[in-house]
């Protein structure tokens, strides 16, 4: 169970940081839902893991999220200039601050209290 939340928060986080993480997530939902009834490991800390990991992602690069772009498309007008590079050098740190954060919480509460660990009923997940 540490493993897999562990691994889908921080996969989640790296690939939202260079693709948009709706449809990353959208896409990701069926995957852990076939984990979580494949080996047992309760769904609750997956969803958790994937859905900290693809938002706190999406801050480490200029096109992680939209509200980057927009963000840095209003400081180009307004004479700054942001390039990818600049954006990646403070956002990379953040992220892995954050998901680190993350995770911990995610450790502490679905592994070692087992916080929210009760079934979640797959239809939910349906898309």
């Amino acid at each position: 169970k540490v493993v897999s939340t562990q691994s889908t928060g921080w996969m989640s986080a790296i690939i939202s940081a260079f693709i948009d993480n709706i449809p990353f997530t959208t896409g990701m939902i069926p995957v852990i839902a076939t984990i979580s009834t494949q080996t047992g490991i309760p769904l609750a800390p997956l969803v958790y893991a994937l859905a900290f990991g693809a938002c706190l992602g999406g801050n480490g690069t200029l096109i992680g999220a939209s509200a980057n772009v927009v963000a840095v498309g209003i400081a180009e007008e307004n004479g700054y200039k942001i390039s990818f590079f600049n954006f990646s050098k403070l956002g990379m740190p953040i992220v892995i601050i954050t998901v680190a954060v993350a995770n911990c919480y995610l450790l502490i509460c679905h592994c070692a209290l087992s916080w929210g660990n009760e079934d979640i009923p797959l239809e939910l997940l349906r898309v």
